[in-house]
């Protein structure tokens, strides 16, 4: 029988210092193509909170648990740590525009936004290709992020929808930029 060692009974050696610049690392990473979602959320006081994600990742089914991560410096860090739930809304191909309004700082990123109140009163985008209402179940801080990890509690999607990708600082539709 195989045996998962659990975390605390790996030995962790310390890594190497690296030996490229962090415009090198960022570059190497844009090679991987991602999905790009929008997390929403309410603020304690009922403000909309929402921003574009692309770090949106699958954990377990069994229980459904999904990932993403946030920089720490983000201005929706303090309700993103602390809200009891957030939502996941997927991005299709129509939706760029989107992604880079969700993206801008010091904006009202809702602004001419549709959408509609899933449950917990989230903020959930008119036609995402899917959506994860999720309970904030844990996070870990990480070097310059933390990662968020989310128990899905009901989740949604449309049939052959197409996805909004990014790859190389660039967004891809239906194979257009």
């Amino acid at each position: 029988m195989n045996h998962i060692p659990r975390t605390e009974d790996l030995a962790a050696p310390t890594a190497s210092a690296p030996t490229f610049s962090q415009t090198e690392f960022r570059q190497a990473l844009g090679q991987f193509a991602t999905g790009i979602t929008v997390v929403t959320a309410r603020s304690a006081s009922g403000a909309l909170v929402g921003l574009t994600v692309n770090s949106f990742n699958a954990v377990s089914l069994d229980p459904p648990l999904v990932l993403w991560s946030l920089g720490l410096r983000s201005a929706s860090m303090e309700v993103l740590r602390s809200c009891t739930h957030y939502a996941i809304n997927v991005l299709g191909a129509e939706h760029q525009a989107l992604a880079k309004q969700f993206a801008t700082k010091d904006i009202d990123r809702f602004a001419g936004v549709a959408w509609h109140s899933g449950l917990y009163d989230l903020p959930l985008i008119d036609g995402a290709v899917a959506t994860f209402t999720c309970f904030n179940r844990s996070r870990y801080a990480e070097g310059d992020h933390v990662i968020f990890v989310g128990e899905v509690e009901r989740c949604t999607h449309r049939d052959a929808a197409a996805p909004l990708v990014y790859h190389a600082s660039q967004f891809f539709n239906g194979g257009l930029r």
